[in-house]
C-alpha cells in the first residue's frame, strides 16, 4: 500500500513509519515538525534504505494537502498527527481543541474527495478517565478524559466513528495505546521530548544521561504493591507493530470503526521501572519521593484481548528491552536529535 502518515516525524510515527517500510510499503510522511525533528525521518531512511518523502507543514492547509492526495493517491492514512502534551494541554486548551480537530477534519475531508477508505487512528488510553474499572476494555461508557488533550481524543473518536458510520466502505481502526516507551534497538530513533518531559521514562533516561539531577516520584502512598503509581508500559515497537496489524484487518471489519487496545495487560510501578532502568544503564539513579499530583490514578493498564484477537498482534517486549533500548538511545544521543 501507499500510505500517508501525519505525524510521522514523531516519536509513534517513526517507529511506525520504519515498520512499514520494513514490511514493504510505501509511505509519504506529513508534519509540521513543531514537536518533531527532520532528523528522525532521515534516520529512518538510513535505517530502512528506503526513501521517505517529507512534507513539512501544517494539516490544516487543506489546498497543500489537496494537492498531495491528488499527487500519491494514497491506500490508506495512519492519523499520528496532533499536540499531545497533558500539562501543556491544560494551560493551552483552545490551542488543542483547535489543532487536533481541525487537522482530523482536513484529513476526513480530502479522504472523502479522494475516495481513500482506510484509516488508522493514533488515539489513547487517555480516553478510559478515571473511573473505568480495570483492566480496561474498549467497550467501556462514558469515554470522559480528565485534560483537554485527552478530550481530543474522546471526541475525535466519537468523529471518526460517526463519518465512518455515514460513509460506505470507510473503516477505522482507533488504537488506544496505553504508555509507550522504548527505542528502536539500533539507537538510532526514540522518543526527544522537547523541554522538560511529560511522562515517566524520558525523565528517568535524562537523569541517567546526566541532563536532570533527580528523579520526581510523585506519591508513595497509593493502594499498590510498593505504593507508587503503576502503568501499563508498552514497547513503542510493539506500537508500530499494532498499527501495521490494524492497516492489514481493515478490509475485514464488520463494524464501520472499532477501538482497539494497545497494552501488555501488566501494570508496573515507578519504583519497578526505575530499578529496570538502573540496571540497563549500570548505576543507580537518584530520586525524591513528593506528594502526589492532582489527577494521578493509582494504576491503570489494558486489556488486550481483542486486539490479539481479532489484529493476530500482541507485545512482545517486556520491561527489561524497553529500558535497554531506552538507554542505548539516550546513552548515543544525550540531546536528543540534532537541532537543524
Amino acid at each position: 500500500m501507499r500510505i500517508l502518515l501525519t505525524g510521522g516525524a514523531g516519536y509513534i510515527g517513526s517507529h511506525t513509519t520504519l515498520t512499514l517500510l520494513e514490511h514493504g510499503h510505501d509511505v509519504v510522511v506529513v508534519d509540521d515538525l513543531l514537536n518533531s525533528k527532520r532528523a528522525a525521518v532521515e534516520r529512518v531512511e538510513s535505517l530502512s534504505g528506503r526513501t521517505v518523502p517529507l512534507h513539512v507543514f501544517d494539516l490544516r492547509d487543506e489546498t497543500r494537502l489537496d494537492q498531495l492526495f491528488a499527487r500519491e493517491r494514497f491506500d490508506a492514512v495512519i492519523h499520528c498527527a496532533g499536540l499531545k502534551a497533558v500539562g501543556d494541554s491544560v494551560a493551552r486548551p483552545l490551542d488543542y481543541y483547535g489543532n487536533n480537530l481541525d487537522s482530523t477534519f482536513a484529513v476526513l475531508a480530502a479522504m472523502a474527495r479522494h475516495d481513500v477508505r482506510r484509516l488508522v487512528f493514533s488515539s489513547s488510553a487517555t480516553v478510559y478517565g478515571e473511573n473505568a474499572p480495570l483492566p480496561c476494555q474498549e467497550d467501556h461508557r462514558p469515554l470522559s478524559a480528565t485534560s483537554p488533550y485527552g478530550q481530543t481524543k474522546v471526541m475525535i473518536e466519537q468523529v471518526l466513528t460517526d463519518v465512518a458510520s455515514a460513509r460506505d466502505g470507510l473503516r477505522v481502526a482507533l488504537l488506544r495505546y496505553f504508555n509507550p516507551v522504548g527505542a528502536h534497538p539500533s539507537g538510532r530513533i526514540g522518543e526527544d521530548p522537547q523541554g522538560v518531559p511529560n511522562n515517566l521514562m524520558p525523565v528517568i533516561a535524562r537523569v541517567a544521561v546526566g541532563r536532570l539531577d533527580r528523579l520526581q516520584v510523585f506519591g508513595a502512598d497509593y493502594p499498590t504493591a510498593d505504593g507508587t503509581g503503576e502503568r501499563d508500559y508498552i514497547h513503542v515497537m510493539d506500537v508500530a507493530m499494532g498499527h501495521l496489524r490494524a492497516l492489514e484487518h481493515l478490509d475485514a471489519m464488520v463494524q464501520p470503526a472499532r477501538a482497539f487496545n494497545l497494552g501488555t495487560g501488566t501494570a508496573t510501578s515507578v519504583l519497578q521501572l526505575l530499578a529496570a532502568f538502573e540496571r540497563a544503564c549500570g548505576h543507580p539513579l537518584p530520586y525524591d519521593v513528593v506528594p502526589r499530583r492532582p489527577g494521578d490514578v493509582p494504576a491503570n493498564w489494558a486489556d488486550p484481548a481483542r486486539a490479539q484477537q481479532e489484529l493476530g498482534w500482541r507485545a512482545t517486549r517486556g520491561i527489561d528491552e524497553m529500558c535497554a533500548d531506552t538507554w542505548r538511545w539516550q546513552s548515543q544521543n544525550p540531546s536528543g536529535y540534532p537541532e537543524r
